[in-house]
C-alpha cells in the first residue's frame, strides 16, 4: 500500500505523511471572517479540506478537524457601523449563513468550530505568557509581538524582512519597536471591547488560531499534524502564527502546512470582497447546483489557481452529468432487483486512493472515477442483471463519490415500476420486440431507463 504524501509549504516539497499519534490526525483550517455574505473564493478551503477529512477517515484515521470563525475583527466592526447593528449580532448572522452554505454544499461539520468572542480570556492568558517569556511587549495599552526574537520569521512565505520594510508592506506605527512587529492586543475606545491587564481592547487577528490549537490540542503541546488555509494567508497570518507557536513551545505549530490556490475571476485576478469582484455562493448556486460547484473546485489541483468562467463551469456541468447519469442508471438497476442500496465501503478502488495519497490529487482521482463510470455503463448496456456484480460496482462508485463529498439523489422506485421493468425484461428475453419497445418507452417517460 502506498504512503500518503503531502506538499508542505515549509519545505516546498512533497513529504511522506507521518502523524504525531499513530492512527490519529489533527487538522486546523483557518475559517472565515464573518462580516458579509460568503463568496465562492471562501468555498475552496472548506471543500478541499472536506475531501481530505473524508479521505483520512476512509483510511481509518481518527481525525480531529478544527476550523474557526473570526467574529472579532475591524472589518466586522466597520460593517456593523454601516448597518447600524451590534458587531456580534452581525457576525452571528453570517455564521449561520456560512453553516447553511456548508449544509447545501454537503460539507461535513468540523469537530470543533471555535469563535474568538467565546475565547477572549484564553487569548489574554496566551498573550500574558508571551510577555512573560519576553517575546511580546506593552506599548500604550497595545501589545505587540517582537519578531526580531524569532530567527526564522517568515518561514512560510519565504519573504525577507528588509524587502517588506522597503516595499512598505508594513504600516508605520510609532508604538512598535520594529515596523514588522504585529499586534496581539489593540487598545480601543469602541464599545466593542474587553477588559485586559493592559487596556480595554480586543485581540489582534493573528493570535486566535494558535490559542485554539493550544487549547484543543493541549495533549500535543499545541503541535498539530496539518494546518491549512488559502495561499493568501501565508503572510502575514500564518507566518505570525508560526512565530507565536515557536515563542511559546519552540515548534512551528504544524508538521505539514497545506495552502490552496485562489479562485480567480475575469482576467485571472484574485476574487475578494475588497476588490469588489466577488461572486457570492448564493449567486453561484443560481447558475449551477452544489455538486457542479464541487466538481468545478475539485477538478484541478488544490494548489493551482482556478478561474471562475463559463468554460470551466460548463466542463464541470458536463462531468457531473456523466457521474449523475451513471449513478441514476446503476441505482435503478439495483432497485429493480429489490436491493435497498445499502452498501459497504469498497476497499477495491486502488487507483482512486493512490491518486488522493499523492498530495490529494483530485484530478487523477476523477480519472479513476470516470474509468469506473465507463466500465459500469458498458456492463449496464449488456442488459445482464447479476446482482453481486451490480452491488460491487455500486460499492466502488458510491465510496468514491462519498470521499469526494457528493450528495446524490437516489431514484424512487415503486412496486408498480418494478413490475413494469420485469415485464420489459421478460418481453425482451422472449423477443417480443413490439411489447418490449412499448414498455421501454413508458420506462423512459417515467425517468426509469
Amino acid at each position: 500500500m502506498k504512503d500518503i504524501y503531502l506538499y508542505n509549504s515549509i519545505s516546498n516539497n512533497k513529504e511522506k505523511f507521518i502523524p504525531i499519534k499513530e492512527g490519529k490526525v489533527s487538522i486546523y483550517v483557518c475559517g472565515p471572517t464573518v462580516y458579509n455574505e460568503p463568496h465562492i473564493g471562501n468555498l475552496r478551503p472548506p471543500i478541499v479540506f472536506d475531501v481530505l477529512y473524508r479521505f483520512l477517515m476512509y483510511l481509518g484515521y481518527e481525525v480531529t478537524y478544527v476550523s474557526n470563525y473570526t467574529d472579532v475583527d475591524d472589518k466586522i466592526i466597520n460593517r456593523a457601523k454601516e448597518l447600524n447593528v451590534e458587531p456580534l449580532k452581525l457576525s452571528s448572522f453570517y455564521i449561520e449563513e456560512f453553516k447553511k452554505m456548508r449544509e447545501k454544499m454537503n460539507i461535513l461539520s468540523p469537530t470543533y468550530t471555535p469563535k474568538v468572542s467565546e475565547h477572549i480570556s484564553d487569548i489574554i492568558s496566551y498573550i500574558e505568557k508571551l510577555i512573560e517569556k519576553g517575546y511580546a511587549y506593552v506599548s500604550e495599552g497595545d501589545v505587540y509581538f517582537s519578531v526580531d526574537k524569532i530567527d526564522d520569521y517568515l518561514l512560510l512565505s519565504k519573504m525577507k524582512k528588509e524587502d517588506l520594510i522597503a516595499g512598505a508592506r508594513i504600516e508605520v506605527n510609532e508604538k512598535k519597536k520594529s515596523p514588522l512587529d504585529f499586534a496581539l492586543w489593540k487598545k480601543t475606545d469602541e464599545d466593542f471591547n474587553w477588559t485586559s491587564p493592559w487596556s480595554k481592547g480586543r485581540p489582534g487577528w493573528h493570535t486566535e488560531c494558535v490559542v485554539f490549537i493550544d487549547k484543543i490540542f493541549e495533549d500535543q503541546n499545541g503541535l498539530i499534524d496539518i494546518h491549512g488555509g488559502g495561499f493568501d494567508l501565508k503572510f502575514p497570518h500564518h507566518d505570525n502564527e508560526v512565530a507565536q507557536a515557536f515563542a511559546m513551545h519552540s515548534h512551528h505549530l504544524a508538521n505539514y502546512w497545506m495552502h490552496n490556490g485562489f479562485i480567480t475571476f475575469g482576467n485571472d485576478e484574485k476574487m475578494s470582497k475588497s476588490l469588489g469582484n466577488v461572486i457570492t455562493i448564493s449567486d453561484a448556486l443560481k447558475q449551477c447546483e452544489p455538486n457542479v460547484l464541487r466538481t468545478f473546485i475539485l477538478s484541478s489541483s488544490y494548489r493551482a489557481p482556478i478561474s471562475y468562467n463559463e468554460i470551466n463551469l460548463t466542463n464541470a456541468k458536463n462531468n457531473f452529468e456523466k457521474i449523475d447519469n451513471t449513478y441514476h442508471a446503476l441505482s435503478l438497476r439495483l432497485l429493480f432487483l429489490d436491493d435497498d442500496l445499502n452498501y459497504q465501503k469498497s476497499e477495491d478502488i486502488d487507483s482512486f486512493i493512490d491518486a488522493l495519497k499523492d498530495d490529494l490529487n483530485t484530478s487523477n482521482a476523477y480519472k479513476a472515477l470516470f474509468d469506473l463510470t465507463k466500465e459500469i455503463n458498458t456492463y449496464l448496456h449488456r442488459g445482464i442483471d447479476e446482482l453481486n456484480i451490480l452491488k460491487t460496482y455500486f460499492e466502488k462508485f458510491k465510496t468514491m463519490l462519498d470521499i469526494l463529498g457528493y450528495k446524490m439523489n437516489t431514484p424512487i422506485v415503486s412496486n408498480e415500476d418494478k413490475l413494469l421493468y420485469n415485464n420489459y425484461i421478460t418481453a425482451k428475453k422472449n423477443k417480443d420486440f413490439a411489447k418490449s419497445d412499448a414498455l421501454r418507452t413508458i420506462l423512459i417517460k417515467k425517468g426509469l431507463y
